[in-house]
């Protein structure tokens, strides 16, 4: 007799010992953090598990709410934009990690009213409020902003919107 994971998955019997193993061990790692299911997919595979038995488990966790791509992308971006990370980053992180389409403003209007917001806090938390700088000084900002994911063009109009002048 075979038993099955829930009755709204896929059957996939837990008397296959690897199965089971693998469940588990996607369940030890979902009650952690979120997890994307490329993610879950490396994990296991590094493990030695073979990939159609680790799709299938994935698959069924997936239909019973327990792994979601959508609320990892969620997660994650939420988590990034509070410690000050711009879209180009977080999009292209997220990315790397299996997730090809996400609505990544609708997550930012939920903590600021705009990116350029974003932007004017991460600034104004690292650095002192001042009304000129050297051009070499701006140069040195704008590339911490630029690593951290704002577009070129939102950094140049930040240099406005603080109304810093630029000493040669």
């Amino acid at each position: 007799m075979a038993v099955t994971i829930s009755n709204r998955s896929e059957k996939l019997p837990l008397n296959n010992p690897a199965a089971a193993e693998i469940r588990k061990i996607c369940l030890q790692l979902l009650g952690r953090r979120e997890h994307s299911r490329r993610e879950l997919l490396q994990k296991l595979r590094s493990k030695g598990y073979a990939g159609d038995d680790i799709q299938r488990v994935i698959d069924a966790l997936a239909v019973d709410g327990w792994q979601s791509d959508q609320r990892f992308a969620e997660s994650y971006a939420r988590q990034r934009l509070e410690k000050g990370y711009g879209p180009l980053r977080i999009g292209n992180e997220l990315r790397q990690r299996g997730i090809e389409e996400f609505d990544l403003d609708s997550v930012m209007e939920q903590l600021a009213d705009s990116w350029d917001e974003l932007l004017v806090r991460l600034y104004s938390r690292k650095y002192p409020a001042q009304d000129s700088m050297s051009r070499n000084e701006w140069a040195r900002r704008s590339r911490f902003l630029l690593q951290r994911g704002f577009a070129g063009e939102t950094v140049k109009a930040l240099l406005q919107h603080l109304k810093i002048k630029l000493a040669s």
